[in-house]
């Protein structure tokens, strides 16, 4: 059932008791329920939390994501339960609206502080277009290691990986981190140099997607798909001028990782030489190209089809 909790005018937690509490402090939170907002989310398929003194993941380095902002991100983030959530942030001026009831509500249930503040001092905490006046703080994401990717899932799914090369724009690899998750893609793979890792933005474009894909960050790319080809995942380079179309591909039911390259650049040398085989999308119109995340959607859905066949 929706609320409408209220609202103080000049910053502060929500709601009735919880506002004389001061700002920073949680509004009445109920105990936390086995699930997460009743929709079945703990124990899903998700990158592992940051915990202090973890020592894999001061090893790994922080995918990053301690920020996220946007409404279906911040409800995800909530829902997900996978690394613990600070606090939500509220903008002071929001119309009242269900899933910000969903938000405040699953907030309540995890005991996170709600604090709404003014419009003003939140655009000032915001590093993105759009937030939608709600922000999220959280633990960072901690990347899960390569070796876990090339397992089978608990329901014996062959596994289905991404690998990003040099992608470095934070809306394209939004994009296609929302497309992956959707697609059923069981892992993504980054390099830990020179491209975009979680960032607000990326979370954001993502719409919750980072809370449930398990994310590998690597030295570099090449030697990552040496690891994967000696277990037998098969290595699909997406590029203009590939061998093959992509909907030849002979190894779509197989163990598969797709690997794409950033716009423009496209595959780097090496990582195109250690692909099994490189495919193309076929293009009818005049232009020569598709943007990398559109490129991206194309090919996890022909693997999804061949699979489905299969």
């Amino acid at each position: 059932m929706s609320r409408n909790p209220k609202r103080t005018p000049k910053g502060g937690s929500r709601g009735g008791k919880a506002a004389s509490r001061g700002k920073g402090q949680p509004r009445n939170p109920r105990p936390r329920s086995g699930s997460s907002g009743g929709r079945g989310r703990e124990g899903q398929r998700g990158t592992t939390p940051v915990r202090p003194g973890d020592g894999a993941a001061a090893k790994g380095g922080s995918l990053g994501g301690d920020q996220v902002e946007g409404r279906h991100a911040v409800r995800e983030l909530l829902l997900a339960g996978t690394r613990k959530t600070r606090e939500v942030v509220l903008a002071g001026d929001l119309d009242p609206a269900p899933i910000l009831d969903e938000i405040i509500d699953l907030a309540d249930e995890a005991k996170v502080t709600i604090t709404e503040i003014s419009r003003a001092k939140f655009e000032s905490m915001t590093r993105t277009e759009g937030s939608q006046g709600v922000l999220a703080l959280a633990q960072p994401l901690r990347p899960t290691p390569l070796e876990d990717l090339l397992r089978p899932g608990y329901d014996g799914t062959k596994p289905f990986l991404l690998l990003l090369d040099g992608i470095t724009d934070p809306g394209n690899l939004g994009a296609i981190l929302r497309t992956a998750e959707c697609a059923g893609v069981t892992g993504v793979v980054l390099p830990r140099h020179r491209a975009a890792h979680v960032t607000p933005t990326v979370a954001k474009a993502a719409a919750g997607a980072v809370e449930h894909l398990p994310m590998a960050l690597v030295a570099g790319l090449p030697a990552a798909m040496k690891t994967l080809k000696s277990a037998g995942v098969w290595t699909v380079g997406l590029d203009a001028g590939g061998d093959r179309p992509i909907h030849d591909l002979p190894v779509a039911d197989e163990p598969v990782a797709l690997v794409l390259g950033a716009e423009g650049p496209g595959l780097s040398r090496l990582v195109r030489e250690r692909c099994d085989t490189v495919a193309s999308i076929p293009l009818l119109g005049v232009l020569d190209s598709l943007n990398v995340s559109a490129a991206a959607a194309v090919a996890c859905f022909e693997v999804v089809r061949r699979r489905s066949q299969g």
